[in-house]
């Protein structure tokens, strides 16, 4: 599997690249955090917004479906006792309906082949009144992020559609939801991050 092939240099390219951004989104996401919160992150990656989001909440489950970027993550999150780790599928998550305060997935959806499955996959476990948080890399013109997205396309990695900020808007639009919030981190590859508050 690519992901876990790539987990253990995964930071490390992220943070070269785009480290600015890397960064930011964990730290914005976090802002939409509470202390009593329990979180449910899907696609945690090596838990580069787990990190930020651990020490804001009551208890966060960070899942993934690569082994590999698991390890990444209990390695880089191991200082926090209210992280549990566990692989799960987001399309097919194993628990109950409106468990969650907040739903993260971070840089997912430009990877899935049915992200609107996902969404309200995502959307089902979440609390009414509860927020879907869902970063997710724009490209900031037309172009600018070719090279990456063919070095890691080489390398493996398997995208189903790249997305601008309006595309994105109109992704969630397509899809019915008009309740959503959008925040864009800037840099060398852009973050809009998508606020849903569930009615």
């Amino acid at each position: 599997m690519f992901w876990d092939k790539v987990s253990g240099l995964y930071d490390f390219f992220e943070t070269v690249y785009n480290g600015k951004v890397y960064l930011g989104v964990g730290k914005r996401v976090a802002e939409e955090i509470v202390e009593d919160d329990i979180v449910l992150e899907c696609a945690c990656g090596t838990g580069a917004i787990s990190k930020y989001i651990a020490p804001k909440c009551r208890q966060l489950i960070a899942t993934d479906f690569s082994k590999g970027m698991l390890k990444q993550t209990l390695k880089n999150c191991r200082k926090y006792s209210n992280i549990k780790v566990k692989r799960a599928d987001m399309t097919q998550l194993k628990c109950r309906g409106n468990r969650f305060d907040k739903v993260v997935a971070g840089n997912v959806l430009h990877l899935l082949e049915n992200p609107y499955t996902a969404i309200k996959e995502l959307e089902r476990v979440c609390k009414t009144g509860g927020k879907i948080i869902i970063p997710t890399y724009i490209n900031a013109s037309e172009g600018v992020n070719k090279k990456a997205v063919r070095l890691l396309e080489a390398a493996g990695a398997n995208f189903k559609r790249q997305f601008d900020i309006s595309s994105y808007q109109k992704f969630f639009a397509d899809a019915g939801y008009e309740n959503v919030e959008y925040h864009v981190v800037e840099g060398r590859m852009p973050c809009a991050i998508a606020v849903i508050t569930k009615i």
